[in-house]
């Protein structure tokens, strides 16, 4: 196959050339209230990669997202962090065939960070795509929680824009009783 960023012949859907040149990550901290939203990227070096999520192509680009930089990351933080942490990601639905999200959460399982897969589901099937931040917020997820109480989580989302989606989540499992530690993002719209 060929890579995805430059188009030469590789293993993988992004080739190793790429990975150690152009998709180093710049780790950046977003403050959304209470909730420290960690994000890899500027939304400008991967919106190319972004876009696909619904495509079939999209399923080998973000898993190989979700391994190149959300796996290790994940493996650092269990070094230090002793206790069980739940990973929650931001509506998991699948369309096109897969749910991108899931796909995310699934490269950094380990035995002490188990996904709780399709938990937060939003309600509210509209697309944030584009959308005002006064559109968002007239029109909000609507989420819903049907997992485990009383938890340590990391959120999970692909690309943080506003901040209202995570905001949103981050709202309902602190009522439904759910700790969450911080989130993770691919990439921020704001860098």
């Amino acid at each position: 196959m060929r890579c995805f960023s430059c188009g030469r012949w590789s293993w993988s859907v992004i080739c190793l050339a790429c990975r150690s040149m152009l998709f180093v990550p710049t780790i950046a901290t977003r403050q959304l209230g209470e909730l420290d939203v960690i994000s890899f990227f500027a939304y400008t070096t991967l919106a190319p990669l972004l876009h696909t999520k619904h495509t079939p192509e999209g399923y080998r680009i973000y898993r190989a997202l979700g391994r190149m930089v959300l796996r290790p990351f994940i493996l650092e933080f269990v070094e230090v962090d002793e206790g069980r942490v739940y990973l929650i990601g931001i509506d998991e639905v699948v369309k096109g065939g897969y749910a991108h999200v899931a796909l995310l959460t699934r490269a950094m399982k380990t035995p002490a960070t188990p996904p709780l897969h399709a938990t937060l589901l939003a309600q509210n099937p509209l697309t944030y795509a584009g959308k005002s931040l006064a559109y968002r917020m007239e029109n909000p997820r609507d989420f819903s929680y049907h997992g485990k109480r009383g938890i340590d989580v990391i959120l999970v989302d692909d690309i943080i824009t506003t901040g209202s989606t995570l905001r949103e989540a981050h709202q309902l499992l602190t009522q439904e009783g759910v700790n969450v530690l911080f989130a993770l993002t691919l990439a921020d719209a704001n860098r």
